[in-house]
């Protein structure tokens, strides 16, 4: 397995790593009943869940543009050193993101962002 394909495989088992964060916020705010029901009408969540919450959001909406760039790179046979790298710096921005998120760091959330982003458009890069 190609270094791409393993850093997409390990940004997904993150995604799943923040639901379940993100899952365990909501149930410390809200409990367990409401949100086995309908949840019609929940109050957003604050604090760290809210942020979880976010975060996660965050990961789904990001993780569907590296995983195109990923496989299209892999199918065309473009990956290589660059890709690679790129993919690297999505996954390891993507866990920074996540921890400085939860904990309310608002520069540095952003900043880390901006690798994980950079990291996309690296394995992009390559694709043109």
């Amino acid at each position: 397995m190609t270094t791409d394909l393993e850093m997409l495989v390990w940004a997904t088992a993150l995604a799943l790593v923040q639901m379940l964060i993100a899952v365990a916020g909501a149930q410390a705010q809200l409990g367990l009943p409401r949100l086995a029901g309908n949840r019609d009408e929940l109050p957003p969540l604050d604090g760290w869940a809210g942020r979880s919450q976010r975060a996660h959001r965050n990961m789904l909406e990001s993780l569907v543009l590296f995983a195109i760039a990923v496989l299209t790179a892999e199918v065309t046979g473009r990956a290589n050193e660059l890709t690679a790298l790129g993919a690297m710096l999505f996954f390891w921005g993507r866990v920074a993101y996540a921890v400085v998120y939860v904990a309310g760091v608002p520069w540095l959330r952003t900043l880390v962002w901006a690798v994980s982003t950079a990291g996309i458009v690296l394995v992009l890069s390559q694709l043109f």
